[in-house]
């Protein structure tokens, strides 16, 4: 039933190479506040597509906007995912905030997943705009987060440790090179890579906005991880208005099986209504 009085408008909004397709999620009511997703890498895109769509009708019942977009190469949007760059990727989430900025009347709060926070940070910065910003487990490092990436290319081969080390530099090598490689079903250009390699969770000085950071982790959740405590307490020692929520559930962007965690979107409304 509540399904059924959201009003949701599908279209695509003209980008460089094509359009970029986008849903929008309109609470049934006045809207309160707008958020604009910020999507995951690669395959966790598809594996949280579930779960981010329950969130976004959650979140619209309660009167945010909230605006999908697929990044290019992504999903239903124009090119291929070996077009992309991390700089095509920011031109988007530019065009994404400014289309529904003009559309609602509000300036956005972005709301991200995995490296969709990386995505954000870096788009923050070029933009200098303060929003608040939902992060939902945040990808701190971008090297990081490609290496494990690259990694699938020897656990799909079923590379022995010595191979897999072989395997991965010469990926590395083919990159340096600026060719584009593919790994997992997914081609990555250089323009990519080197932008995912260089993007930090950080955050431009001077920010007033308030953060807040949701951590699945299994069994009981009581706090989260020392990682992402750290980070946590840099950023407060910085003057950011920044918290980080433990949620107990499944990691819904890597199980095989499609997974949801409720009790993360219930977090999340409870810090959206401290954002309005």
């Amino acid at each position: 039933m509540e399904a059924a009085v959201l009003r949701r408008e599908a279209f695509f909004l003209a980008g460089a190479g094509g359009g970029r397709f986008c849903l929008l999620t309109l609470p049934p009511g006045p809207v309160r506040g707008a958020l604009l997703f910020v999507p995951p890498f690669a395959e966790e895109l598809n594996k949280s597509r579930r779960m981010i769509a329950l969130a976004a009708r959650a979140f619209a019942a309660r009167g945010w906007a909230v605006l999908q977009m697929d990044l290019q190469g992504c999903g239903d949007s124009a090119g291929d995912f070996g077009d992309a760059t991390w700089q095509s990727w920011l031109d988007d989430v530019e065009q994404g905030y400014g289309w529904l900025a003009a559309r609602v009347g509000k300036a956005p709060a972005l709301w991200s997943l995995r490296a969709g926070g990386l995505l954000a940070c870096d788009w923050l910065a070029a933009a200098k705009v303060d929003v608040p910003w939902l992060a939902w487990q945040p990808v701190t490092n971008g090297k990081q987060h490609l290496n494990q990436f690259l990694r699938l290319k020897a656990a799909s081969e079923m590379l022995a440790d010595a191979d897999a080390r072989a395997a991965m530099s010469a990926l590395r090598e083919a990159m340096q090179r600026g060719e584009t490689v593919e790994v997992a079903g997914y081609a990555l250009s250089a323009g990519l890579v080197s932008g995912l390699e260089q993007a930090t969770l950080r955050l431009p000085p001077g920010r007033a906005a308030a953060v807040t950071m949701f951590e699945i982790a299994s069994g009981e959740a009581t706090e989260v991880s020392p990682a992402l405590a750290r980070l946590v307490a840099a950023w407060q020692q910085e003057g950011v208005a920044v918290s980080a929520i433990p949620v107990a559930g499944s990691a819904f962007w890597q199980t095989q099986e499609i997974e949801v965690v409720p009790a993360l979107i219930e977090q999340s409304l409870a810090a959206l209504e401290q954002m309005q």
